[in-house]
């Protein structure tokens, strides 16, 4: 995980674990590491490591069964031929919200430079 990268900490690790099975270093049917040693490996809170998987089961890749860990279920290649135009992932859905609010942002910043643009304009003609 890059120092640079931004996403918030789940999102880099689900996109770490993602790499791993597409990789082939966790197998269809095999077992990740349980969570606590995920923890430990990434320096982060349990829950960190929850939401995680949470992201990975959304996206059909691992299952979690009550005291026996989480197996991996497909590759990411699997599942991405398998979703709809309509599905995304949720870090897509995160971007995709927060392209939306610097849009509006944007939008914004626009109107007020018009307006300063505007008040600045007759300075200028009278020089």
């Amino acid at each position: 995980m890059a120092p640079t990268d931004r996403r918030r900490p789940y999102l880099r690790i689900a996109e770490d674990i993602r790499r791993d099975i597409a990789s082939g270093r966790y197998a269809v049917g095999e077992q990740l590491p349980v969570a606590r040693e995920l923890s430990e490996k990434y320096g982060v809170a349990m829950m960190t490591i929850g939401n995680a998987l949470a992201v990975l089961r959304d996206e059909g890749l691992i299952e979690t069964r009550q005291g026996a860990g989480s197996f991996v279920t497909r590759s990411p290649d699997d599942a991405t031929s398998e979703l709809s135009p309509g599905e995304r992932s949720e870090e897509f859905r995160i971007i995709s919200d927060q392209l939306r609010e610097i849009r509006q942002h944007m939008e914004k910043l626009t109107v007020r430079l018009d307006e300063l643009d505007a008040r600045t304009q007759p300075d200028r003609s009278e020089k």
